[in-house]
């Protein structure tokens, strides 16, 4: 097969460096995120960005082909790109319709993101952060909102998707944003970090849930067991077989299962279980690992850590 050509840049746009590698990457995603001001142009560019999406907010419009053509060489780990573009971008806004023709031109693909929303809204929406309109220059915030909507009438035609905010909430667009761009799926991801800690280190201040495991007897009073952890399989076994360990995990896991399904119904797309004993080496990291391990099993994406290990 074929390397794929760089995109060609027009007269105007800055030209990469000539020592760049040449392209090895083909079909970079690329989202044009624009739309009426007010309308939730950033909360929807934090939404991609919070998926692992590279967010550029305000880019002059011929500043995207070169930015495409970077991410199509050797080298770029950047496989997903949103832009944000708009009216505060003045005079040069007026060049998008250039840029966009040169990425299809060269083979691009790209889809647009409108943003939209009744007057009434856009109005109430201004007034209550007291700013004014980008466009309303020495008029009225209405008088603004009618001038964008006709500098922007040509790029709401050719938009891919148009998402009118008048009525959503900031959780009901980025459900809304996710649906129609990343696809439903994306619901269903919630990072969740088990993080075991000792609590004479003080209780980890990102921590949403503290569970405390010191009920449990303390290998470190063990001879063979203190100079170990709980990754050790000697420690892990002790401390699971402790009256009550395992009904314990079994139990709180349970109880974290409508936890868990409604912080995604809130948009809360992190979570950091905090499990501590005493120095953070034992009990808490051998109760952390088996928490962890049956929350994959019920299809959490999870990640273990242990903040205190090595402290002692």
């Amino acid at each position: 097969m074929s390397e794929p050509s760089p995109i060609t840049v027009p007269a105007g746009i800055p030209a990469i460096e000539a020592a760049t590698p040449a392209p090895d990457r083909s079909d970079p995603e690329v989202l044009i995120i624009t739309g009426m001001s007010g309308a939730g142009r950033s909360r929807a560019a934090g939404v991609l960005e919070d998926l692992d999406w590279f967010v550029v907010d305000n880019l002059p419009p011929l500043m995207i082909v070169p930015l495409v053509d970077l991410m199509t060489r050797a080298g770029s780990s950047v496989e997903r790109l949103a832009v944000v573009v708009d009216v505060r971008g003045r005079e040069y806004f007026s060049e998008l319709s250039q840029a966009l023709d040169h990425l299809q031109a060269g083979g691009a693909s790209y889809r647009i993101l409108f943003l939209d929303a009744s007057d009434e809204v856009l109005v109430r929406r201004f007034e209550s952060v007291r700013r004014p309109h980008p466009l309303q220059g020495d008029g009225r915030i209405l008088d603004g909102i009618g001038t964008e909507r006709r500098v922007l009438a040509s790029l709401a035609e050719r938009a891919d998707v148009v998402i009118d905010t008048s009525v959503l909430s900031v959780h009901d667009l980025a459900k809304e944003v996710r649906d129609a761009i990343v696809g439903s799926a994306a619901h269903d991801a919630l990072r969740v970090n088990v993080l075991a800690f000792g609590f004479k280190y003080g209780i980890p201040l990102d921590a949403d849930h503290v569970v405390d495991v010191r009920f449990l007897a303390n290998p470190y009073w063990i001879t063979e067991l203190r100079h170990l952890t709980g990754r050790d399989e000697a420690v892990r076994q002790y401390v699971l077989e402790r009256p009550g360990a395992l009904e314990f995990v079994d139990r709180y896991v349970a109880a974290l299962e409508p936890v868990l399904a409604g912080y995604l119904a809130e948009e809360k797309r992190y979570v950091t279980i905090a499990v501590g004993c005493t120095g953070g080496k034992h009990r808490s990291v051998a109760i952390a690992g088996e928490i962890a391990e049956r929350l994959r099993v019920a299809g959490q994406q999870v990640t273990v850590t242990a903040r205190d290990l090595g402290k002692e």
